[in-house]
């Protein structure tokens, strides 16, 4: 059974900055793609930022520029730097594993921004 840990998520001030960190166990497989969705209060999840497995990466227009999607060195492992961080990006954040029709999700982590 796949299963995703995610870790990185607190309270930081605006402007602040947080690294997310997701690792993946349970599979052999390297995912055909990782990414990052976030969930507010009363809100739809919504994309974040994905990365394939050839390093091709997409943003949100809400957080391009200012968060930036990446590969570990370990298979099957992915982080997320998010500067420059505001209140609306106060969520809790997913991590999610891509494989062909197999989609698995992360428990999440609770990233609050606030003064």
């Amino acid at each position: 059974q796949v299963q995703l840990s995610e870790s990185g998520g607190g309270l930081v001030q605006p402007g602040g900055s947080l690294r997310l960190s997701c690792a993946v166990s349970g599979t052999i497989f390297t995912a055909e793609a990782m990414g990052w969705y976030r969930q507010a209060p009363g809100k739809q999840r919504e994309l974040c930022a994905t990365i394939t497995r050839g390093g091709s990466t997409n943003y949100a227009d809400s957080v391009k520029g200012r968060f930036t999607i990446s590969r570990g060195n370990a298979k099957n492992t992915v982080y997320l730097q998010m500067n420059s961080l505001k209140p609306e990006d106060t969520a809790v954040y997913y991590c999610n594993y891509h494989l062909g029709t197999y989609d698995s999700w992360g428990q999440g982590t609770q990233v609050d921004v606030s003064s």
